[in-house]
């Protein structure tokens, strides 16, 4: 019988090897380090730090006491492990950040790119202050004032990786929509088109619109991100913000099916020079 395939790495497991090789640098530890301190196999250790393996429970708490983890990460890594085996999982929307937006940041920070398509929304990576507290008021209106703030400042603190020696390489496509819906009004309006031009100058950094005149497209389905890592040997990802909840869907069919699409809605949108164009007379109407 042929050999059984086995599953892609889960979102939860995924988190839990990326918050375990940060303990370890945190800790100025070597596999091999650890490897003498512990009696872990290194090909094992890379495995779970790769999200290859899940770790044996008595494995995980061997490393937390090498890396002098603190009480409320150790229970946050044992909390993962116990989930980590669950494919696809989502969860309903609470009022604080929720479980899996926190993890979404975390792989965007470690991502070499990130491919945004959005129908209504300027990406959230490219949003200004202003625009992003109008976008969360406006979709949750039965948000405090303290939890607006909250996901404002998750969102700017986001954009930090569109900067540095190592930047994230970001391709933006937007439905023509996204630009004409007046929020906030004008002046926010306006200084999001100016925001998004100065971003456009930057090399690592493509934006394109689907204007209006291409009638309907593959995007209209739903806006969708896909991520890829600079480790051949981390799996692409897929994102998806649902009303159901945030899905993670991580299979390879799943991942070329999203990559393919983006790359289509990059050949229905308009090139960069003229989505660029088009961003200029947004901003002085």
């Amino acid at each position: 019988m042929p050999a059984k395939r086995p599953h892609p790495p889960t979102v939860r497991l995924r988190r839990l090897a990326s918050e375990l090789r940060k303990l370890r640098a945190e800790a100025g530890l070597t596999r091999e380090d650890v490897t003498e301190r512990t009696g872990i196999n290194e090909a094992t250790l890379y495995r779970i730090e790769r999200s290859r393996a899940r770790p044996q429970r008595r494995t995980l708490v061997g490393l937390l006491d090498t890396y002098q983890a603190d009480e409320a990460r150790r229970t946050d890594l044992l909390a993962l492990r116990s989930g980590s085996n669950a494919q696809g999982w989502r969860q309903p929307y609470h009022a604080e950040l929720p479980e899996e937006y926190t993890a979404y940041i975390g792989f965007e920070a470690e991502a070499r790119t990130v491919r945004n398509y959005e129908s209504l929304f300027v990406p959230g990576l490219a949003q200004t202050e202003q625009y992003a507290t109008e976008v969360v008021r406006g979709v949750l209106p039965a948000a405090s004032r303290k939890e607006v703030a909250q996901r404002v400042q998750a969102r700017m603190e986001r954009r930090a990786v569109l900067t540095g020696e190592h930047p994230l390489r970001l391709r933006a496509i937007v439905d023509e929509a996204a630009l004409r819906r007046a929020v906030g009004g004008r002046d926010v309006m306006r200084g999001q088109a100016r925001h998004l031009l100065e971003l456009m100058a930057e090399p690592h950094v493509t934006f394109q619109v689907i204007p209006f005149e291409k009638g309907a497209h593959a995007g209209m389905t739903g806006s969708f991100v896909h991520m890829d890592f600079p480790d051949a040997d981390d799996p692409e990802l897929v994102y998806l913000d649902t009303p159901a909840g945030d899905l993670f869907l991580e299979s390879e069919p799943e991942t070329l099916r999203y990559k393919s699409m983006f790359e289509h809605l990059q050949a229905v949108a308009l090139g960069p020079d003229d989505s660029a164009g088009l961003l200029a007379r947004v901003a002085e109407e």
